[in-house]
C-alpha cells in the first residue's frame, strides 16, 4: 500500500486560499445582513487568525534584515576578495536591481491593475504626511540604533547593520568570532522563518475569507491582474534584461546562456530558494559555463544575499497595486523611496522561500502604505515566489559570467560548447549533491 501523499506548502496555501473565498463568498451571500457573522465571524474569528499571521510577519523584520545584512557585509573579510572584484560584484546586483524595480513600477504605473473602488470600509486607511527630502536625508543615519529597532525605521537599521558588518570583518580574530554568532543566528532567524511560513495557509484562509466576505468577488479579478502583471515584468527581466546586459558587457551569446541555465531555474522554481539553489548555480557556472571557481565561490553566494530582483519586481509591482486599492497617491520621490529601499533591502533579503512578503512589509511601512495590503496578494504570492527565484539565480549567473570574463577568469570554449559538463553531473545528481548539502 503506497503512503499518502502530503501536500507541499505551495499546495496547501493555494488550497488555503481557494477554501477562504468559498467560504466568505458564501457566507456573504447566504447570511448578507447577519450581525452574528459580522461581529463574530467577519470581524471576530477570521480578523485574529489573520491579523496575527500579518502582525507574525511584521515581528520578523527588523531581526531579519539586521542580522542577514550583518552576515553579508562581514562576510567579506578576505582583503583579496574586497576591491575590485567586489566592487564589481555589488555594484553589479544593485544596478540590476534598480533596473527590476524601475521597470516594475511603471509597468505597475501603466497597467494600473489596481482597483481604488475595492477599498471599501474594511480597507480604510489614513495617510500619514511624508518627510521632506531633508529629513529624509537626514534620518538616514540613527541617533540611537536601539530606538531605530523598536520603531522598525529601516533604513536606519539598514545604515548601521552595514557598518556594524563592516566594521566587525576589520578586527581580525574578535571579528571572526563575532561574525560566526551572528551566523548562527542567521540560521536561527531563518528556521523561524521556515516556522511562520507553515501558518500561511490559515492566515491566507482567514485573510482570503475576510476579504470577499467584505469586498466580494470583484477583488479577486483585480488580485488576477497583479497576478499576470508581475509575471510578465518577471519575464522582461529574465529572457529581455540580463540577456541584453550579457550581450553588451561580454559579447557572449544570450541563447547559449539561457540554454545553459535551464536546469537551475528548473530547481531554482522547484524549491523557490536561492540558497537550496546554490550547489547547482555553482556547478553550472563552472562546469558548463567556463567559470573559474575562485569567481563563481564568491560571486554566486553573495548573489544569493544580495541580488533579489524578482523579489524587487513583487514588491514594486505590489506597492503601487496596493496604492492604487486603497486610493493612495504616491508623489515621484515616494516611487524614488521605493526604488531605493527595495534595492537597500535585497541586501538583507534571505533566499529562502516567503522572506519576500517580510521585505515587503517593510518597503510599504516606508512609503505609509498599509502593511494590511498584504493580504490581497499573500494567495497568489507562492507560485509568484517560484518564478521570481529562478529570476534571481537567473540574475546571479549572468553577474558571474560577465565578472569572469572581465577578470580574464573565464573559458570562453567551455561556454560555447553545448555538451560540456554534461558528461560531469546530470541535473539529478546536482538536486541530490544539492539536497544532501
Amino acid at each position: 500500500m503506497s503512503k499518502q501523499r502530503k501536500l507541499g506548502l505551495t499546495s496547501k496555501i493555494l488550497i488555503g486560499m481557494a477554501a477562504g473565498i468559498i467560504l466568505g463568498l458564501l457566507l456573504r451571500n447566504v447570511f448578507p445582513d447577519s450581525l452574528f457573522i459580522k461581529e463574530y465571524i467577519t470581524e471576530g474569528f477570521l480578523h485574529v487568525i489573520g491579523t496575527i499571521f500579518i502582525s507574525s510577519l511584521k515581528m520578523l523584520v527588523v531581526p531579519l534584515v539586521f542580522i542577514s545584512l550583518v552576515c553579508g557585509t562581514s562576510s567579506l573579510s578576505d582583503p583579496s576578495k574586497l576591491g575590485r572584484l567586489g566592487g564589481k560584484t555589488i555594484a553589479f546586483y544593485l544596478f540590476t536591481t534598480a533596473i527590476a524595480l524601475t521597470i516594475a513600477i511603471l509597468a505597475a504605473v501603466l497597467i494600473h491593475p489596481g482597483n481604488a473602488s475595492l477599498a471599501g470600509n474594511a480597507l480604510e486607511y489614513t495617510v500619514k504626511d511624508a518627510p521632506s527630502l531633508s529629513e529624509v536625508l537626514i534620518n538616514i543615519v540613527p541617533t540611537n540604533p536601539m530606538q531605530a529597532m523598536s520603531e522598525g525605521n529601516m533604513l536606519q537599521i539598514i545604515i548601521f547593520a552595514v557598518i556594524f558588518g563592516f566594521a566587525i570583518s576589520h578586527i581580525g580574530e574578535r571579528g571572526t568570532r563575532v561574525a560566526s554568532f551572528f551566523n548562527d543566528l542567521n540560521d536561527v532567524i531563518m528556521r523561524v522563518v521556515t516556522l511562520i511560513m507553515q501558518l500561511a495557509p490559515y492566515g491566507v484562509f482567514a485573510l482570503m475569507a475576510k476579504l470577499s466576505l467584505t469586498l466580494g468577488l470583484e477583488t479577486f479579478g483585480s488580485v488576477v491582474k497583479y497576478f499576470f502583471l508581475v509575471v510578465a515584468v518577471l519575464f522582461i527581466q529574465g529572457l529581455v534584461v540580463y540577456p541584453t546586459l550579457l550581450k553588451m558587457f561580454s559579447g557572449l551569446s544570450p541563447l547559449m546562456f539561457l540554454r545553459k541555465i535551464r536546469d537551475v531555474q528548473l530547481f531554482a522554481f522547484s524549491t523557490a530558494s536561492s540558497n537550496a539553489t546554490l550547489p547547482v548555480t555553482i556547478e553550472t557556472a563552472e562546469h558548463r559555463m567556463g567559470v573559474d571557481n575562485k569567481i563563481a565561490s564568491f560571486t554566486l553566494p553573495l548573489g544569493a544575499t544580495l541580488n533579489m530582483d524578482g523579489t524587487a519586481i513583487m514588491q514594486g509591482v505590489a506597492t503601487v497595486f496596493i496604492a492604487q486599492v486603497f486610493g493612495i497617491e504616491l508623489s515621484i520621490m515616494d516611487y524614488a523611496t521605493v526604488v531605493v529601499t527595495a534595492t537597500l533591502a535585497s541586501i538583507g533579503t534571505a533566499g529562502v522561500p516567503g522572506v519576500g512578503l517580510i521585505m515587503l512589509a517593510m518597503v510599504l511601512n516606508q512609503v505609509g502604505l498599509p502593511v494590511e495590503g498584504i493580504a490581497l496578494i499573500i494567495g497568489v504570492d507562492r507560485m509568484l515566489d517560484m518564478i521570481r527565484t529562478a529570476v534571481n539565480v537567473t540574475g546571479d549567473a549572468v553577474a558571474t559570467v560577465i565578472i569572469a570574463k572581465s577578470e580574464g577568469e573565464f573559458n570562453e570554449e567551455v561556454f560555447n560548447d553545448s555538451q560540456a559538463g554534461k558528461a560531469a553531473k546530470s541535473f539529478e545528481e546536482q538536486v541530490l549533491n544539492a539536497k544532501k548539502q
